[in-house]
Order: C-alpha cells, then structure tokens, then sequence
C-alpha cells in the first residue's frame, strides 16, 4: 500500500469518526434509523463499549473521537509524516510489529497502530481486555476503504505471537512483565507516568475552568491527565476549585463515586488534612500520582528550583500543563488530553525506532 493510499484512508477515517460528537449522536439515539451500516456499527459499539468497561462513559468516549477525528485531518497527517522523508525510501524486510495496547481511557492505543501502519511494518495488536469494542469497527472501516489493511493490520485477544518487535503500554507492575516476556525483541516499553500543572497565581477564571478540562477529562485516568498541581505560596485554592463546578456531575458516575468517598473516608478517619468539593478531593502530598477523585497539590517558592526537580523527574512525568514558558514544552491549559501526532507518549518518537528496525 503506497504512502498516499494509507493517507487518504485514515484521513477518510477521521472524516467518518467526526460525525458521532455528541449531537449527531443524539439526533440518532435509534439504530433502526440509521441506513449506513457502518455508522450502525459504529454506534453499535458505543453502546457496547459502555456496557463493556463502565470507565468508558459515552460522554468520553464521544471526546475521544473528537481528538482522533482532529490528529486525522489530511493536512496534519502531511504535516508529521514530513518530519520523516526516509518513508518514501524504506528498505529492507517488513516486521511483525506487536502492539499491547492499555485499556485506561478509549482507543488510547491508536498513534501506535497509526504509526506501525506509515512505517510499512505489520501491525499485531493485542487490544486491552477493557477496550475491545471500538478498535474491532474501526479496523472493518479501515479494510473497507483499502483491502490492504486486512494484511497489515492483525487484532489480536489472545497472546501475541511470531512477532520481531514489539510497542507495550502498560503500569510499572505489567511492565516488569513486557521486560521479561518481550526484553529479547527491539521494545518500546511504557510504564507509568502522570501530568502536573504549574499555576503562577493570577490565572483568570478561564483558565481555570481550562485546567479542569485537564484534571477531570476520562475521569482522570490517563497519563495526560494532571494528577498533581504545583501552586506559589498563598495561592487562593477555593478560587480554583469554584471554576470546576462544570465536573460535579461526574459524582453520579458509580465507579468515580465509589473512589472518591473510599479516600474521603480513609483521609476523615486518620485525619489527614484535605479539601472537599463533594465530587474531588485535594490533598497537600509530594507524590505525582493521586487515586480516581483525588488531585495532589504541592506549593513551591522558586519557579528555577521547581523546573529543576522536574527535569531530575522527568521520567515520571508525561505533560506539565502552565502558561507558555512555565516549563520547556509545556502546553496550555485545557491541551492535555487533545495530543497531536508529534507528542509521542514518554516523549520516545516511535516512528524513529520502527524506522530503525529496517537496519537491524
């Protein structure tokens, strides 16, 4: 398949996804009245998806697609593909790439199938136990728009097998795992990481209600999502927390629920000093990942001494979400959890390592 034809077929895609925002999808709330079948598939798995993982509520799903619709746009596409001219020049032998996707928040996975699929390699996906609805639709998409992909790209339930190289995403538990099983391949193995927010003291409203886009988005459960905010002494954190408000409603969700009041009651019992909105808690600690409903803060008197303990825990570390400037790379508030195809998780640029796998 030509450099070109993969292109044109995922910018398609992303033209599809774009439909289902959240209006469109509520304009067709029945099945029976949608006459293409893909778009009833389509929503079909949605409704599974839900059904299937709890964590995967429609609203985010929806969010999802929005993000993925907007990193396949054809001029973006174009864009990061230029970084890479070798493209059009591979040789060698074509590898069976495995990928073992997460399951923490929907098609999390997906840069690493797009990125397997440019470099010319073949494409062996093991899906997440909680995330098998929605990559199933996609792939029967992709087929329909170019035969080829039924070749190079396999989806796999089971163990992956007879692969040369392998992409794993997953907790530092499992990736003690992905080391022993996939150490002996060429490996990009992911563990954990989480996203801090620098705040200076005068952010407007806005930006605040920015911020919660950051925090609350998949229900905090990404390794985008900010778990920990670093705030200048005498910060005013209540005229923070009044911008949230947008997310209260994420306490009738039954699973985020249970998290929250499970550590308020833990925090009231030893009495350990905290904040409480009634749907998040925060709570002064120096560790970079909180529980689902919990935010950490921390406060800090230096901005060169905070970039410097960052840089020595950068490994730690995916996003540091701030004004521009705050911090080398940092991305503004409300950008965290909408990438674009250049911001490679753990910042390791994964079609640089599958382009190398020709030379080996």
């Amino acid at each position: 398949m030509s450099l070109e034809n993969k292109i044109a077929a995922f910018s398609t895609l992303g033209k599809f996804i774009k439909q289902f925002d959240s209006l469109s999808f509520m304009e067709h709330p029945d099945l029976k009245e949608i006459n293409d079948e893909f778009a009833k598939s389509f929503l079909h798995a949605i409704k599974e998806a839900e059904i299937h993982n709890p964590w995967f509520s429609r609203e985010f799903i929806l969010y999802s697609f929005s993000s993925l619709a907007e990193m396949l746009k054809e001029e973006n596409i174009r864009v990061w593909l230029a970084n890479y001219p070798e493209l059009n020049h591979t040789k060698g032998e074509k590898l069976r790439v495995g990928i073992v996707m997460a399951g923490n928040i929907p098609l999390v996975g997906f840069h690493d199938l797009l990125s397997v699929c440019f470099s010319g390699h073949q494409a062996v996906v093991k899906m997440s136990s909680k995330d098998q609805k929605l990559f199933p639709v996609l792939h029967e998409i992709l087929c329909e728009l170019d035969p080829d992909f039924s070749e190079s790209v396999i989806l796999e339930t089971l163990a992956l097998k007879n692969i040369d190289a392998v992409i794993a995403t997953g907790s530092d538990n499992s990736a003690r795992y992905f080391d022993y099983y996939f150490g002996k391949y060429p490996h990009i193995i992911r563990r954990n990481r989480n996203s801090v927010a620098i705040l200076e003291g005068d952010e407007s409203p806005q930006e605040f209600k920015s911020l919660a886009d950051d925090i609350f988005l998949y229900f905090g459960m990404g390794c985008r999502s900010v778990s920990k905010i670093f705030i200048p002494e005498g910060f005013n954190i209540p005229r923070m927390l009044d911008n949230f408000e947008s997310y209260s409603y994420l306490y009738n969700h039954n699973k985020y629920a249970n998290n929250y009041d499970y550590h308020k009651a833990i925090y009231l019992v030893n009495l350990v000093k905290h904040l409480d909105t009634g749907y998040l808690l925060m709570k002064e600690d120096a560790n970079y990942s909180s529980p689902v409903g919990v935010v950490f803060y921390e406060y800090y008197n230096s901005t060169a001494a905070l970039r410097s303990r960052l840089e020595t825990d950068r490994q730690q570390i995916q996003c540091v979400v701030g004004r521009p400037g705050i911090f080398p790379q940092s991305i503004g508030f409300g950008k965290s959890q909408s990438p674009e195809l250049t911001d490679y998780a753990d910042n390791a640029d994964t079609l640089i390592f599958l382009l190398n796998l020709y030379k080996k």
